[in-house]
């Protein structure tokens, strides 16, 4: 009976904060500021969450746009990340400079990060634990960011964030849902180097995605 009684004393202080809002002109409960990637970068640290920070050279958090309209995920940085810090400046990041480009966009106007912020040894598949530890500032990147549509490049970042087990080739060429953000899974840029007859798939990929920025 305390607890009810606590309940309906609550409410009722509750509706008369509301009311005395609604008398200042405000409809609504004033909402908490946005967290910005600067403040998520300073809360990684030197991130010591895994076993990777052994082996890691450098953090790659991400490069590109506070106010992205497109975000592209990867599955965890290589070596010339590693060694630079920056996601994507490889022979792949190349290619994924040009499809950027092909979209209408730079590098500067989406925002480009991983799915692990550190290079597992010889680019190894990341490990669960290593996931666990790097998926909440993944989300709170995508939070920040609150882009129009998430392109995961590669099965195992899509696979991640999607919670699936199906192959790259069932989750491509749909939009799937990431928190409420459209999803694109496509292929990964160091794949097509090596199959560059799947790089018209990835196209078909990147243009559904141009058209969801026109709706």
């Amino acid at each position: 009976m305390t607890d009810l009684n606590e309940r309906i004393e609550l409410a009722g202080a509750l509706r008369c904060y509301l009311e005395e809002l609604q008398d200042t002109g405000v409809d609504s409960l004033p909402l908490a500021a946005q967290e910005t990637l600067e403040n998520i970068r300073t809360g990684l640290g030197d991130c010591r969450r895994c076993r990777l920070c052994e082996t890691r050279k450098s953090i790659v958090f991400g490069v590109g746009s506070n106010n992205a309209k497109v975000l592209f995920v990867g599955e965890a940085p290589g070596r010339d990340e590693d060694l630079q810090g920056e996601p994507f400046v490889g022979e792949a990041g190349q290619l994924l400079s040009k499809m950027i480009k092909a979209m209408g966009y730079t590098r500067d106007e989406v925002y480009i990060c991983n799915l692990l912020k550190c290079r597992p040894p010889e680019n190894r598949n990341p490990e669960t634990e290593e996931i666990a530890a790097c998926s909440p500032f993944l989300l709170r990147q995508v939070e920040s960011i609150a882009p129009k549509a998430i392109v995961t490049l590669g099965t195992f970042a899509s696979q991640t964030l999607l919670d699936s087990r199906d192959p790259i080739s069932r989750l491509r060429g749909r939009f799937h849902d990431y928190h409420g953000i459209p999803l694109m899974p496509t292929f990964h840029p160091a794949f097509l180097l090596r199959s560059p007859e799947k790089k018209r798939e990835a196209w078909e990929d990147l243009q559904k995605v141009m058209k969801r920025m026109l709706e």
